[in-house]
């Protein structure tokens, strides 16, 4: 096989198996749904540590197949599921922990995932330095965009976890022989078992976002995803009283409705029961659509007046000219985050400021917004509230009912100034699963002190800007087994006859790593306000990042980079104009000229970024190292991340051109080639 294919598999391969342990790992333990950047960072980790290796005497290699295999069984065998207590920091999930301790199984994770990528990445770099830097860095990034394209081909197909397996072992089965062995053959056959357990069962499906289990629980149709309930469907009047209470607050007024997170359906059949005109109902997840149209009792997917939209609500927001009597966000809670590189779950940008009044612009003169939910603690009422209340211009009303689970509903707009007399609010929520008993609700003031969710501070079930302490504490541990696990590789290595340790320079691979990983998260977090938080834009926009840094790779090649700080002051003055001008600051009429305008603004400093890695690649002196320390940079500027809890993602990009102004300084000084003078004699040569 030629080398450049080998590598182009081998990386194929690596960010395949990356991107469906991110997705199968926080199926199965649910605290990894919220915080999926956790496998990312121990990728990261675990491929640095395998690039410095990508010298070293003994090949582990061979043994991936078997450590993968390993880590999918015990992480089957283990489930974990979390408590969901706290008032600083809201998780939906179940009430209490089932399966090891998380103190026990996030470390588990992390040096697991490591250990996995460790192997994968060593095969990785050992065909790396076969090929001269640039070249080898072109068929990596060829090879990491075929992995993208190839998981989310699967996802699209709505493929179960066997078909990833087989995937991978086909991939490993390419690039093992002709030495492949009978224990790889035993392990992949082993993993396709595993991941088969729970693909085939009937109960059991996988959408692009969740695993999602179906189940029958007396008259209720229950839906729950990566082992969390998530709804039940059964009849619209056995439901709780908060489907209908636009209608019975405002009478059969309404004509036409959007519904915003419609799920099965529970909302569109409410709409339909009081009379409107039409509906649209707007659902990320098409298999929550079509388990709605299978199982809900009322058939609400069936009703002609109803027009289903497969979309993010922000993105269908941003797209509709439609107006609307009536807007509802219902029940809106995704369990899972936007993509793998960053905090921000999948429905954030939908309870921000900017949101709110993108749905003040599509309500008629006396349209009406209504959300509910079980918010669980006073804070996050109020920071709804307060939302509301800056982005309509005007009181909104609220009510509670404290004793379940704050169950809030909140109206804002133009009709609720008409609301001339209270509306009698029932004192049974009729829950699925929980009393029915009488819970009077009550008018709830809103603390205005609680800061309103942003575009920029989209962090919904934060109660204030802060890094909650078990982030820290978790965070540190990555940090010093990181640092442990990488000088234990170098040491190990320092005995090896011309073995490359840690140099200064290795510091400018290091900073261009972590400026890269900030710069890329802040791209794909921040676009998702432009195209939406879906699966496809996620894919896409990683595929877009790595895009760039391709063309990056081939520009350097065939112009080198000689004056790096004019890269940079170009990186920079790009920086500066993504924090002046956020995605949505200027408006145009077309959505194709606002994709481009945004797209060239948002993805311009990464061809920078890459100018100034591909230079750097051009010039090492021992290539798996310095790719490896970059990578290695990368993990640090994934744990860097978490400072927009406390700054907001704007702050990011300053210190993006940090990282990237040290990176240059830590490199060598480069001179351009001076001319050759001729002497004014001539040289007289020996006849």
């Amino acid at each position: 096989m030629p080398t450049s294919l080998r590598l182009v598999l081998l990386s194929c391969l690596m960010l395949f198996v990356e991107l469906a342990l991110i997705r199968w790992s926080g199926s199965n333990v649910v605290y990894l749904s919220y915080f999926s950047n956790f496998v990312l960072l121990g990728s990261f980790l675990g491929i640095g540590i395998g690039f410095l290796r990508g010298k070293a005497r003994v090949n582990l290699f061979r043994y991936a197949p078997v450590a993968l295999t390993a880590f999918v069984g015990l992480v089957f065998i283990f489930p974990v599921r979390i408590d969901r207590s706290g008032s600083d920091l809201i998780y939906f999930g179940h009430l209490g922990t089932s399966g090891l301790p998380v103190w026990i199984t996030l470390p588990f994770i992390f040096l697991a995932v490591a250990g996995v990528l460790a192997l994968i990445a060593e095969g990785v770099a050992r065909t790396f330095v076969e090929l001269e830097p640039l070249e080898a860095y072109r068929w990596d990034i060829a090879g990491s965009i075929l992995g993208i394209l190839a998981f989310s081909a699967l996802a699209f197909l709505w493929a179960p976890p066997v078909v990833w397996g087989v995937a991978a072992a086909i991939l490993f089965w390419l690039v093992l022989r002709p030495n492949f062995r009978l224990l790889q053959a035993i392990a992949l056959i082993g993993l396709v078992f595993i991941l088969g357990q729970e693909s085939f069962l009937p109960y059991w499906s996988w959408s692009p976002y969740y695993k999602i289990t179906v189940s029958q629980q007396a008259s209720d149709t229950v839906v729950e995803v990566n082992n969390i309930f998530h709804q039940s469907m059964a009849p619209v009047e056995h439901k709780e009283y908060f489907y209908q209470w636009p209608y019975m607050a405002f009478g059969e007024t309404f004509k036409d409705v959007l519904i915003l997170g419609s799920g099965s359906g529970t909302d569109v059949a409410a709409a339909l029961r009081h009379g409107v005109r039409s509906v649209d109902a707007v659902e990320i997840d098409p298999a929550i659509i079509r388990l709605g149209r299978q199982h809900h009792p009322d058939r609400p997917y069936s009703d002609p007046r109803v027009t289903v939209i497969n979309d993010d609500a922000r993105h269908f927001l941003r797209t509709t000219r439609k107006r609307y009597d009536l807007v509802v966000f219902a029940l809106i809670d995704s369990l899972t985050m936007q993509s793998s590189f960053s905090g921000v779950r999948l429905e954030s940008y939908m309870f921000t400021e900017e949101s709110f009044r993108a749905v003040r612009d599509r309500l008629t003169p006396d349209g009406v917004l209504v959300v509910y939910n079980y918010f669980r603690e006073p804070w996050l009422v109020d920071r709804l509230a307060n939302t509301a209340a800056a982005a309509f211009g005007a009181e909104p009303w609220v009510h509670v009912h404290e004793a379940r689970a704050y169950l809030g509903v909140l109206m804002a707009g133009p009709r609720v100034a008409q609301l001339t007399t209270p509306p009698s609010i029932p004192e049974q929520v009729t829950a699925f699963g929980q009393s029915h008993a009488p819970s009077p609700a009550r008018m709830h003031t809103r603390d205005s002190s609680i800061e309103p969710a942003t575009d920029d501070w989209p962090f919904l079930y934060m109660r204030d800007r802060h890094v909650p302490q078990h982030y820290v504490m978790a965070l540190a541990v990555v940090l010093l087994v990181s640092a442990g696990s990488v000088l234990l590789t170098l040491r190990g290595l320092a005995s090896r006859p011309g073995a490359a340790g840690w140099t200064a320079a290795s510091w400018q691979f290091f900073l261009l790593g972590a400026g890269f990983m900030l710069l890329e998260t802040k791209s794909i977090t921040q676009f998702a306000l432009l195209w939406g938080s879906t699966w496809v834009v996620a894919s896409l926009a990683i595929a877009s990042v790595l895009t760039m840094a391709l063309v990056a790779n081939y520009v350097v090649a065939h112009r080198a980079v000689t004056r790096p700080w004019i890269v940079a002051g170009v990186l920079v003055a790009l920086l500066a104009v993504n924090y002046v001008l956020p995605i949505g600051r200027v408006g145009f009429e077309s959505r194709i000229a606002e994709s481009l305008f945004y797209a060239a603004l948002a993805f311009s400093p990464i061809l920078c970024a890459g100018m100034l890695f591909g230079s750097a690649i051009a010039r090492s002196t021992s290539l798996a190292r310095d790719y490896g320390i970059n990578l290695l940079g990368a993990m640090v500027g994934g744990v860097g991340e978490y400072l927009s809890l406390v700054s907001g993602f704007r702050f990011l990009l300053l210190v993006i051109a940090l990282c990237y102004l040290a990176a240059v300084a830590a490199g060598p000084r480069l001179v351009p080639e001076e001319p050759i003078l001729l002497p004014d004699e001539p040289i007289l040569l020996p006849e």
